[in-house]
């Protein structure tokens, strides 16, 4: 092993993701580190390493970025980690969160000092809090019970006031006074947790009051901040960074900017959610996003498009949904969206909604004039619920996602057209036509952040637990609306990264995937054999026999299906999370415990029961079909353009569902496997060959002639190394398989990586390629030799 400490500058091979935790902490990744190398990985990933609120298992709820997170090892830890992992000749890329901090008062001494003094302390600028709402005092959205219910649990400690376990300053002065006038006096306002929806007066991340928004736009903040990572940066202990939901931020181009200025240009990724089609704006000094667009294509491609479309004519047979339940795809967002805008983002909308007020009530222009509240709020939901990417940014195209055909569709839920200007008002106002005074700027951050959040919390929290015809399709970045996605397109997609983003991240499985890539895999083959589901779920389903309702009994069947044998535990934890989320007979705030037990009862009886034994069966006759999925998906994120980012433990076989089960302390594999194998070997390729993988190596597709062209997807990497893989295989083996189907390898002979031994030249035999597996990995080694024909396939 080398100690050579990697070049912070240069862009990953590939990375390898490690959940840190109190049961994982620095001392125990180092130890996994000579584990890691071993893989071919250039750099370990970690998730945020800085203090967080104690007992966090994830460490995005940071309460001091000046700090690193004492409950992993703190700064030492991490020092001595880094330089394991750099006699192992690996480097590190942390995770970072600038939008949000834990509104944890007892452990945030910036967000203590804002509630002892108010909006005189030195750090209130740091927190996005409007003064002008509430009185001035910031709401604290943490009583069980309202106000009058739960004054007997107050308490005057000294300086303090405590609340079970919350613990919160007193402003100076005010400890001798009667309780209701004590707790009235200061600069915040206990109250109860249902409250926030409407009344909240700090920005949070998404909908989970529990996280208070940062103010990073200001420098001084910026510089606070982000001090200790910038130092971490500077000593190389650390050598790039992953920025956590960029969305969230006033200016996502301006701190993106500054960080880059701050660190140097060190390689840099961006957690950006792009719909289908959207680009990342090219203005971001960023290496990419963090890959779930490579997902999303990765995902389709492995997708039988005419399966899915029967597939969701029997969802629709069985589940009968209707309205809101998921029947069609974007009238489930859309009706999604309507309940997060006016319900858990209430308090946001009115926010924007005072501000449209005042820019009308101060602007010069006339036609701006006598606008009502109520109906600029109506626009800005009407808008808002319009938008299909997660935020517009006014420096590109902001036009074209806040359309005309958007402000026309809702123009028309006003009955009185001069009413209906409000919507054009709000359009101009956020397409920046009506002035940019500083309070405009302000005003179009704030509607960018609550499309952002509007967007999250309906899709992928709301409508992707609705919406359930093919669960793979269901992850951040997907479009279940659009579950497949073509050879063509495939190739196409990976020439845009190769030439426009290079060094863009890319993944399979996340911290955040509600199913790995492995359970992805297995459901994909559905869409390839959709008519013997369906024979399986009558067998299984017994009409009235405990179904709390066919649409979670369909959801839950794939769910057994896509994780295999498992403890009943895990599927119970995963579908009560996935009912709660839908909010359709219970919610995490309405908690309807008579479905929840009926739920209880059905998994244990059904799918986790005897009959889930059916399901186990039937997978187990297509498990040639998941083999190739799985080897096949694994193979293009390891060779396609970007850095692949490996979620730990998914080099081998990784079956996990929605957190906190995919956030399991990592132990590394010990059985040996075929994806293991193919993962290392991929790997150490890529290491060894930077050239033919980075920002100077091309791309190329390789197409297939013959029968089974369609379900051959290759495509050269620089000349010098080939990537093949078998798509549909199911569809491909009831068609008669390859049989003359070839694929015409560029000039030269070339060695099989993943088989030793084996050499093809000229026009292979697609059947011989995948004589051992359904893929192949090949690299070039020579020009072929004088006295041998071209085209004699394969040898050795």
């Amino acid at each position: 092993m080398t100690s050579e400490r990697p070049d912070p500058m240069v862009v990953p091979t590939a990375t390898y993701r490690l959940q840190l935790q109190p049961e994982f902490t620095f001392r125990d990744a180092e130890t996994a580190v000579p584990y890691v190398a071993s893989l071919g990985v250039s750099h370990l990933h970690l998730s945020p390493v800085l203090e967080s609120v104690p007992g966090s298992t994830h460490g995005y709820d940071v309460v001091d970025h000046a700090r690193v997170r004492e409950e992993l090892g703190g700064e030492e830890g991490l020092r001595s980690l880094a330089r394991t992992a750099r006699e192992h000749g690996l480097g590190l890329v942390v995770d970072i969160v600038p939008n949000h901090m834990a509104m944890s008062p007892r452990h945030n001494r910036a967000l203590w000092e804002v509630l002892r003094e108010g909006p005189e302390s030195p750090y209130a600028r740091w927190f996005d809090i409007d003064w002008e709402a509430q009185d001035g005092r910031v709401l604290l959205p943490v009583l069980g019970q309202p106000f009058g219910t739960e004054i007997e649990q107050f308490e005057v400690d000294g300086d303090v006031l405590r609340y079970y376990d919350h613990v919160f300053p007193l402003r100076a002065g005010t400890e001798k006074l009667p309780l209701p006038q004590l707790v009235d006096a200061q600069w915040y306002r206990p109250a109860w947790w249902r409250l926030a929806r409407t009344e909240l007066n700090y920005r949070r991340f998404f909908t989970i009051s529990e996280l208070i928004g940062v103010r990073v736009e200001d420098p001084d903040v910026f510089t606070a901040t982000h001090g200790k990572i910038l130092e971490l940066l500077d000593e190389g202990v650390v050598d790039g960074l992953r920025i956590d939901h960029p969305d969230g931020l006033a200016d996502p181009d301006a701190y993106l900017r500054r960080l880059h200025e701050a660190t140097s240009g060190r390689w840099t990724v961006v957690e950006k959610i792009l719909a289908d089609g959207e680009p990342l704006p090219a203005a971001w000094p960023v290496a990419g996003t963090t890959g779930y667009d490579a997902l999303r294509h990765l995902d389709g491609l492995f997708t039988d498009p005419a399966g899915a479309g029967e597939l969701l004519g029997q969802y629709r047979r069985f589940a009968a949904p209707q309205a809101d339940r998921g029947g069609h795809y974007e009238a489930t967002v859309r009706r999604a969206a309507y309940k997060v805008v006016t319900h858990e983002l209430a308090a946001e909308v009115d926010r924007l909604t005072r501000a449209a007020s005042r820019l009308c009530a101060a602007s010069p222009d006339p036609v701006l004039r006598d606008r009502a509240p109520w109906a600029l709020r109506t626009a800005l939901r009407e808008l808002l619920v319009r938008l299909e990417v997660y935020r517009p940014y006014t420096s590109g195209d902001a036009a074209s996602v806040v359309t005309e055909e958007a402000a026309a569709e809702a123009r028309t839920v006003f009955t009185v057209p001069e009413e209906a200007q409000a919507v054009e008002v709000v359009r101009n106002l956020v397409l920046g036509r009506a002035g940019d005074e500083p309070g405009h700027a302000e005003f179009r951050a704030r509607f960018a952040q609550t499309a952002s959040a509007l967007r999250a919390k309906s899709v992928e929290d709301t409508a992707f637990y609705r919406y359930v015809p093919l669960l793979s399709t269901n992850e951040v970045g997907g479009d279940p609306g659009s579950p497949a996605v073509s050879p063509e397109d495939f190739h196409a997609y990976c020439a845009r990264v190769q030439r426009d983003w290079p060094g863009t991240g890319t993944v399979l499985s996340t911290h955040d995937t509600k199913r790995s890539a492995d359970v992805r895999a297995a459901l994909s083959v559905l869409t390839e054999c959709p008519q013997r589901w369906a024979d399986v779920l009558a067998e299984v389903t017994r009409v009235g026999a405990g179904v709390p309702d066919p649409q979670l009994a369909w959801a839950a069947w794939q769910t057994v299906f896509g994780l295999g044998p498992a403890d009943g535990d895990r599927v119970q934890g995963a579908l009560l999370k996935h009912v709660r989320e839908a909010g359709l007979h219970t919610s995490w705030t309405e908690q309807n415990q008579t479905y929840e037990e009926e739920v209880a009862a059905f998994v244990e009886e059904g799918p986790c029961g005897a009959p889930g034994q059916r399901v186990h069966d039937f997978r187990g006759t297509l498990e040639p079909w998941i083999r190739a999925n799985v080897l096949g998906a694994a193979l293009l994120h390891l060779t396609m353009p970007g850095v692949p980012d490996l979620y730990q433990g998914t080099e081998g076989e990784y079956r996990a569902l929605v957190d906190p089960d995919n956030r399991q302390p990592f132990a590394p594999q010990e059985l040996p496997s075929a994806k293991a194998a193919l993962t290392t070997a991929a790997l150490r390729l890529r290491r060894r060959r930077p050239d033919v993988f980075g920002d100077a190596g091309t791309y190329t597709p390789l197409a297939a002639t013959g029968p089974g062209a369609g379900h051959c997807v290759a495509f050269v990497r620089s000349g010098e190394v080939i990537t093949a893989v078998t798509r549909l295989s199911l569809r491909l083996a009831e068609a008669g398989g390859w049989r003359d189907t070839r694929l015409e390898l560029p000039y030269g002979r070339w060695a099989d990586v993943l088989v030793p031994g084996r050499e093809f030249t000229g026009h292979a035999r697609v059947e011989e390629l995948f004589a051992q597996l359904p893929v192949v990995l090949l690299e070039r080694i020579a020009d072929v030799s004088e006295g041998g024909p071209e085209g004699s396939g394969v040898s050795g």
